[in-house]
């Protein structure tokens, strides 16, 4: 039973108030990206004929083609691979970072660790076993400096064998502020100022359509990103793209494939609609997931709780951190947002070894697409000060009841 406080109700009202000048500059931007879309829908003749399925090898898959040039197109970029069997941000991310260093070669993190479940891609935890310090790529840090990447550390960092710099545009599982485009360009600035032949690759998961540029656009050589995130607008089942530099994205190709195949192959097996319509429908559905969050950070700044960004910060990405200090009230939280899911409501999230991170996490994802954080979803790692990550929300609607049901809770 979704049940929602009086008091909650009056919350909202008044941070949806507080909210209206931000809204309109989220339906802003998600106008001028809808148009950017549509516009490249049009110049690359989209029609029925590119939504039809292939099988096999898939040799001249006229809607698999289209639709990487169609990604190029939209992120500014020359090229893109755009792929229903790359499984998550992370492949796409191991693809990039796979493609272009080589033995001896240094990998270099500019905006402090990378998130969880990339630890062990890069041989920094785990068993190591295929991981680039296995294939003898080094790895340094640069930490972040009160929350912000530290330009003149990333600097003295780029040496002689630095080959590739990653950026990490989304807090992941840190209390910290997102890296916004601008941010982005100016971190490339700086390591092109010491040595210009460095590889950018920015990790831009949660974080297209928020503002009015991407990274490709502030010099980015590779970003990547996943489908059942904000590009795939909820309706792509699986997948992920990489867009950037056109040498850059034929190396990803040959990874993600092999060498002399690359981009030329690979069925599309009847994904193409999903991943074209998804695309379409992306920047309505991540100016849902902003105002979602914006008023999810409203609410609970007014019950008591820290939250990052504040209520009516600019964004770039679509994630509300808050900070709840308290192991119980987290879960109590996340539990009543998959309460209020229109899918798997009768669930009950708890804290889990979840592949890949170091901590026990707790998932809320009741999602017609299992685990897409386009849909409302909200997790968190059980470690003080114990934050939760909320995202998503396909309407405005239906992710407002659930944040009011969960604030509800927590009354209680």
């Amino acid at each position: 039973m979704i049940t929602i406080d009086d008091k909650i109700v009056r919350l909202a009202a008044e941070a949806e108030a507080e909210l209206a000048e931000r809204f309109k500059a989220i339906d802003d931007t998600a106008f001028f990206n809808q148009k950017k879309v549509l516009q490249a829908f049009i110049d690359n003749r989209v029609g029925t004929a590119n939504f039809n399925p292939t099988t096999g090898y898939g040799y001249d898959d006229g809607g698999r083609e289209a639709l990487d040039r169609i990604y190029a197109q939209v992120f500014g970029a020359e090229a893109a691979l755009v792929r229903h069997n790359i499984v998550n941000g992370t492949h796409c991310l191991a693809i990039a970072l796979f493609a272009v260093l080589r033995p001896g070669d240094t990998l270099l993190a500019v905006t402090g660790k990378p998130y969880d479940t990339l630890e062990e891609v890069i041989g920094i935890s785990g068993g190591g076993i295929g991981s680039l310090r296995e294939f003898g790529v080094k790895y340094e840090q640069v930490d972040l400096l009160d929350g912000k990447p530290d330009i003149e550390a990333i600097k003295k960092a780029v040496h002689g064998g630095v080959k590739a710099v990653i950026i990490q545009r989304s807090k992941g599982y840190d209390w910290r502020d997102s890296v916004g485009v601008d941010g982005i360009g100016e971190i490339i600035a700086a390591v092109r100022q010491v040595k210009p032949d460095t590889v950018c690759i920015v990790d831009n998961c949660y974080g297209e359509f928020v503002e009015k540029t991407e990274p490709t656009q502030v010099d980015a050589d590779l970003v990547v990103g996943s489908l059942i995130k904000n590009p795939g607008g909820g309706l792509a089942q699986t997948g992920g793209y990489l867009a950037g530099k056109a040498k850059y994205v034929e190396m990803a190709a040959y990874r993600q494939t092999c060498p002399g195949i690359g981009a030329e192959c690979g069925a599309t097996l009847g994904q193409n609609r999903f991943m074209y319509q998804g695309l379409f429908m992306a920047p309505h559905a991540v100016a849902q997931a902003v105002k979602a969050a914006a008023l999810c950070g409203g609410i609970m700044e007014r019950l008591g709780y820290e939250v990052n960004p504040r209520p009516a910060d600019s964004r770039s990405d679509i994630i509300q951190a808050i900070k709840f200090g308290d192991k119980e009230k987290l879960i109590r939280f996340i539990q009543a947002i998959q309460s209020a899911s229109p899918v798997d409501s009768y669930a009950l999230p708890l804290p889990w070894d979840m592949p890949g991170y170091r901590h026990q996490v707790i998932m809320a994802a009741g999602t017609f697409v299992s685990g897409a954080s386009i849909e409302l979803s909200a997790d968190a790692p059980i470690k003080p000060p114990y934050v939760c990550f909320m995202q998503g929300g396909l309407t405005y609607e239906s992710a407002k009841i659930a944040v009011m049901h969960g604030a509800s809770e927590l009354l209680k």
